[in-house]
């Protein structure tokens, strides 16, 4: 008889398993085919022309490219020319703005037909701009948002607005109460005007900004001062991360320090550590731009202005917000 009982229950301890172990084999596959599928396609592809006798030659300086954000936008911008048969170069600003404005400078220089810039600093690239413009060669600003009349379009989110999403989403979770410590980059007009509106929000509704540090938009340096800011407020309950680097330095930090039992931490742009953490569930949510859009929709842009076509002024790119129960949809975004 007891042998009987524990062959059963064997039995059952074999079924439960090999039954578990399918589901994680379909998780796993489904998470692999999100991942492939890769982003939905362009939604239009811009007609190309001639230009001085050669197909439009479109100059991309980026921030930099290490953030998988920038190279995503590098992507769809490239995809889009690829298409179009449009010639492009890409220059790293490697975020510093007169590295970014020589760039454009030398771009003009060389003859190229329009520019697209994701500026580091929005009030130090407008003279490159202004000179650009009076060279005719229109740019594009995408990402960050450059006012400035010689900017011929604006490709972008609203980064204020998007704190303030993300703000809200917070406060719905913790009642208006707890401290906040914030990892920013506080060298970008992007990443400040995001703090901004998050900030404003939440302290506005009764919590309080603990402290803020400045990752200065570098991945280590965002981990250093994220580990300094965890360690000198042991008690903190939550953060918020202003960028990709940001977020993912924070993350490293959470870990390191073992505070994924007690920190919860709330930010901006999907990278594996991110994901990691919206899984384990200590991240709460992860507010996500439309990169590949924001590259296709500069892009064709950048090629109907180099061929003389009208474009809007402004060309606005919604948002989303991953949450831990919503994070399968959108894990293309980890590849480049």
């Amino acid at each position: 008889m007891r042998r009987t009982v524990t062959a059963v229950v064997s039995l059952g301890l074999l079924l439960t398993t090999v039954g578990c172990d399918a589901a994680a084999r379909r998780e796993i596959a489904a998470e692999k085919r999100a991942t492939e599928q890769g982003p939905p396609p362009p939604a239009k592809i811009a007609q190309t022309c001639k230009t001085n006798g050669h197909t439009p030659k479109i100059g991309i300086v980026p921030i930099n490219l290490q953030a998988l954000f920038f190279n995503q936008i590098n992507t769809g911008a490239q995809l889009v020319a690829r298409k179009a048969g449009a010639q492009v170069q890409i220059v790293n600003g490697n975020d510093d703005s007169t590295t970014q404005a020589n760039a454009i400078d030398d771009l003009v220089a060389n003859h190229y037909d329009a520019i697209i810039v994701d500026a580091v600093d929005t009030e130090g690239i407008k003279p490159a701009i202004r000179r650009a413009k009076a060279a005719g060669v229109p740019v594009v600003a995408v990402d960050a948002t450059v006012d400035d009349p010689a900017v011929a379009t604006q490709v972008g989110t609203a980064n204020a607005q998007g704190g303030k999403q993300l703000g809200e989403a917070l406060l719905k979770i913790t009642g208006g109460r707890g401290d906040i410590g914030v990892v920013g980059a506080l060298n970008s007009t992007i990443q400040n005007e995001r703090q901004k509106g998050f900030t404003d929000e939440v302290t506005a509704k009764g919590m309080k900004i603990k402290n803020v540090v400045d990752g200065r938009n570098i991945q280590e340096n965002a981990q250093t001062a994220a580990e300094n800011l965890l360690t000198g407020a042991p008690d903190l309950k939550y953060a918020y991360a202003t960028g990709e680097p940001a977020l993912i330095g924070l993350a490293a930090a959470v870990v390191s320090q073992q505070r994924t039992k007690d920190l919860k931490v709330v930010g901006w742009d999907l990278s594996s550590q991110a994901v990691d953490g919206l899984r384990a569930g200590w991240i709460l949510g992860v507010v996500q731009q439309n990169t590949f859009e924001f590259g296709y929709d500069a892009m064709n842009a950048a090629i109907d202005l180099a061929c003389h076509r009208t474009v809007p002024k402004d060309m606005p790119v919604p948002t989303q917000i991953v949450t831990p129960a919503n994070v399968q949809n959108y894990l293309y975004y980890l590849e480049k």
